[in-house]
């Protein structure tokens, strides 16, 4: 599988982004994450390459975000976007299967999610890499960091389950150091 270059990735974000505001808000996120990403530990069996590609392509469905649209859809919204660019599934993945710490098939009928009732669940290690590293930074506004047990006790909300996963992903690829990014991009850690 040909994995696309940062520049042809950009250029993706910069093709569906309705602003430029848009474009700058959604591709630095996408670069954080993968910074984070590249601070993993636990990574030796990992294509890292096509981590790095994930990273870069995870959250650009959210150019496709309507107004009223709920959020959860933007995982769906690049998975299709991607396909409609030619990527392959391996790539669109990361897009519909990074949301919180996997989205099941209950979580969608008993939050009554609009998503079609199957799961979203990272199935490889690049996968769960990409998803645990998008926990860190948030492109709220004003965009932040958030550290392992601010992430933690917002997805708790979700039951104790989803508790027990991240902290699963936090002992296997370790908390990232975000004080350097925090002071290089300029958003707060909360």
């Amino acid at each position: 599988m040909r994995i696309p270059t940062d520049l042809e990735i950009r250029a993706l974000h910069e093709r569906f982004a309705p602003t430029p505001e848009a474009f700058e808000l959604v591709w630095t996120h996408c670069r954080i994450v993968c910074r984070i990403a590249e601070q993993a530990t636990g990574t030796a069996d990992l294509d890292m390459a096509l981590v790095r590609a994930g990273c870069l392509l995870h959250d650009i469905g959210v150019h496709r975000l309507a107004p009223g649209d709920h959020y959860v859809r933007h995982g769906l919204l690049g998975y299709e976007m991607l396909g409609e660019a030619g990527l392959p599934e391996p790539l669109r993945r990361f897009c519909s299967h990074h949301t919180g710490v996997g989205i099941t098939r209950d979580d969608v009928l008993h939050q009554q999610l609009p998503l079609p009732d199957c799961d979203f669940l990272a199935e490889t290690g690049e996968e769960d890499l990409v998803m645990f590293a998008d926990k860190f930074h948030s492109k709220s506004t004003p965009p932040r960091f958030l550290t392992a047990a601010t992430f933690s006790a917002r997805v708790g909300r979700f039951g104790e389950e989803k508790v027990k996963r991240f902290a699963s992903l936090v002992e296997r690829f370790g908390e990232p150091d975000l004080e350097a990014l925090a002071a290089e991009f300029g958003h707060p850690i909360t």
